[in-house]
């Protein structure tokens, strides 16, 4: 009775939902890209790295000189200004021209920043669509489990039925319970499956929102799993593909090291005003800073861009190999879930369907025991639900595949 009533509310539950919004894998993941706050802060991040490039290759403000010059601090003259044609007040402006090969590394490096920022943009836009196809697909399977229970109670029902024809034949008295035992064993796993699937909307629910509550519609879709494709295509994962602008800006700020080894020059302007009897002046300023020790400063910068330029490159390595590894090990469980799926469908579900049958009419002819049915029974609800499981798994793991190429990017699905 209470397996009865757990999934007459679960239906319900799915009728009632179904007549809201339904919510199809595309759907899923065209409102987790939509909705989600680490696309949009990604979104931001290029945005202020995009706003960065063109100030980079400009000139610096230039800079508004004030100040008195020739002020007489000794004598009857001292501190008094205008008394005297040596003493001046001077308005100027600076303007600092760093050299060329600096300011073209600085380009480099803002135009690589934004480079680098939308790269972990589309890593994260495949992390996400990966997530949510995991999160749906999990979801998906429990709640095929849940529909299956349904089956399974009615076949309780029949059970129940069928061992109270034999009492009334003249059957043992205690066989009564091994239905009711089997109806609180489909109640346990019941509630254990009715709280995987408010596990999997929570997670769900993590990368699109609140219509992760919205009733599933659809199926997961079919994806053509090509070894080899796949094997070409690690190389082009946005992971590693990120790593060729953050190469680009230590090369960059390599060479705006390299370039500090030039000198940067200064241009001054200055008018100059004196006393009312004396004419005014003007007066042109030209300065150079002086590189003269490279050897603790230009060159340590460059030894430590150099230094980078290593590190991300072994880096790179380290990832793609995790990667490979990564891809291999799921290329080889995808290949056993296939026949493990297989395997249940045409040969382990039809046995123990068999098995029942066999041990049922052994029972009803007083030759086998009930508890050999009672126990082919439970075999079959395991194996049945095990099926639904494996084949949940193979589409995670479909999944999991499919979105290790980039390409994918430019797909929904």
């Amino acid at each position: 009775m209470y397996l009865l009533m757990s999934v007459f509310i679960l239906l319900a539950a799915f009728t009632c939902a179904s007549q809201a919004a339904s919510l199809s894998f595309d759907e899923a993941l065209a409102t987790a890209l939509r909705e989600a706050p680490a696309l949009q802060a990604d979104a931001a991040r290029v945005d202020v790295a995009r706003q960065g490039v063109i100030p980079a290759g400009e000139l610096p403000d230039p800079t508004l000189v004030l100040g008195l010059d020739n002020v007489p601090i000794e004598g009857a003259d001292a501190y008094r200004l205008n008394n005297d044609f040596m003493t001046m007040q001077r308005i100027g402006l600076m303007q600092t021209f760093p050299n060329r090969a600096k300011r073209d590394a600085r380009v480099v490096v803002a135009s690589s920043q934004m480079a680098l920022a939308e790269a972990k943009t589309r890593v994260t836009r495949l992390t996400l669509l990966r997530e949510t196809a995991l999160a749906w697909i999990v979801r998906y399977s429990v709640e095929r489990q849940l529909a299956q229970m349904e089956v399974l109670q009615k076949e309780n029902r029949l059970f129940e039925q069928a061992v109270r024809a034999q009492l009334v034949a003249g059957g043992a008295v205690a066989a009564i319970v091994a239905p009711r035992q089997e109806a609180a064993f489909l109640a346990e796993r019941l509630d254990e499956l009715a709280s995987r699937r408010l596990q999997a909307i929570a997670v769900l629910r993590r990368w699109m929102g609140a219509q992760a509550d919205a009733p599933l519609s659809g199926a997961p879709p079919n994806w053509a799993i090509a070894s080899e494709a796949l094997d070409v295509g690690l190389h082009r994962h946005p992971e590693l593909l990120a790593f060729n602008p953050a190469v680009q800006i230590a090369e960059a700020q390599m060479a705006e090291a390299i370039a500090s080894k030039k000198s940067d020059w200064a241009l001054e302007l200055a008018y100059q005003k004196r006393g009312e009897e004396f004419g005014d002046m003007v007066s042109v300023q030209v300065s150079m800073d002086l590189p003269l020790f490279t050897g603790s400063r230009q060159d340590r910068q460059i030894a430590a861009k150099r230094a980078e330029l290593v590190s991300l490159d072994a880096e790179r390595e380290s990832l793609l190999r995790e990667h490979t590894q990564e891809l291999e090990a799921n290329l080889a469980e995808y290949a056993r879930l296939n026949k493990a799926v297989a395997r249940q469908q045409e040969v382990l579900l039809p046995l123990v369907n068999e098995k029942v049958q066999l041990t049922m009419a052994d029972w009803r002819s007083a030759k086998g025991a009930l508890t050999e049915v009672v126990k082919a029974r439970q075999e079959n609800i395991e194996l049945t639900l095990r099926t639904i499981a494996l084949e949940g798994e193979r589409q995670q793991i479909a999944a999991r595949l499919h979105y290790t190429d980039s390409n994918t990017l430019g797909e929904q699905r």
